[in-house]
């Protein structure tokens, strides 16, 4: 699901204060705060917001602090030590320097942009019959068995080829692996792992299923990333999670699709010059 964005969080000035609270008090019953909209504290004449501090109690609270007079003190001199900072930076003139405006025009983009994005799923969830639908279109694509395969990635045919023969002439294919040009199999005599044939390329795919336990291509096998020796060490039955444990990821990657398309149809719908 859409992670929140942390919109203000306590940061290491918060923790001295949090340290001079006794260890062992009771939580106390939550502090009477300020009206909604109204002043929390003012410091030097100017006036810090309440919604301020709800912002930053309302985050704690999400991550298991426990409210009572204890956190929100904290709060509180959190925010007048950030305020007090700030009046010091404005005053040697820093909200005058781009670089440092700019930052924070990003900052608050950001904010801005997670609140409409979570409030853009909220009105148009991924459904149920969705994710089922997708899960099922999973399962289709990865059948129902898996495959434990070696391969050894050359640039050219004619190096497959003089690959291949060193196999026929019975030298061992993890030796010659050593001159994969994949980086990550090379060094573990080109194991490949158990993996479903729809995760690998097609003509690797295609290639891997026609082979018997225990031997390789007789020829190279071309795709994108150049020439393949595939050799198949064993079958088995591919054991896929239940819809329950898939559902949390397939729903998130979901929702991803659904936030990618619409940002791509509000760039094509923007005026740009």
């Amino acid at each position: 699901m859409l992670s929140a964005l942390t919109l203000a969080t306590l940061t290491a000035f918060a923790a001295p204060a949090m340290a001079q609270q006794k260890a062992k008090d009771k939580p106390a019953a939550p502090a009477a705060a300020p009206a909604e909209g109204g002043v929390l504290v003012t410091v030097n004449g100017k006036g810090i917001p309440q919604g301020r501090a709800d912002v930053m109690i309302k985050n704690q609270l999400a991550q298991g602090q426990q409210d009572g007079e204890q956190l929100r003190t904290a709060v509180r001199e959190e925010l007048i030590r950030r305020e007090v900072l700030t009046q010091a930076a404005t005053a040697k003139g820093l909200d005058k320097n781009a670089s440092l405006m700019n930052q924070a025009e990003l900052a608050k983009q950001a904010v801005l942009i997670q609140a409409y994005l979570q409030d853009y799923m909220r009105t148009h969830p991924v459904s149920e019959d969705t994710i089922k639908a997708e899960y099922e279109k999973i399962k289709v694509g990865l059948g129902n068995k898996e495959y434990k395969a070696r391969h050894i990635l050359v640039k050219t045919e004619e190096k497959a080829k003089e690959i291949i023969g060193k196999l026929q002439a019975g030298e061992k294919f993890e030796d010659l692996a050593k001159d994969s040009e994949d980086p990550g199999s090379k060094d573990r005599g080109g194991d490949l792992g158990w993996s479903a044939p729809a995760q690998y390329v097609k003509p690797f795919s295609d290639a891997l299923v026609k082979l018997e336990k225990g031997k390789f291509t007789p020829q190279p096998i071309r795709s994108d990333f150049g020439y393949h020796v595939i050799k198949l060490e064993d079958v088995r039955d591919l054991k896929l999670p239940s819809y329950e444990e898939a559902k949390p990821q397939i729903a998130q990657r979901l929702e991803q699709q659904t936030i990618a398309n619409h940002v791509n149809d509000l760039r094509q719908k923007a005026s740009i010059k």
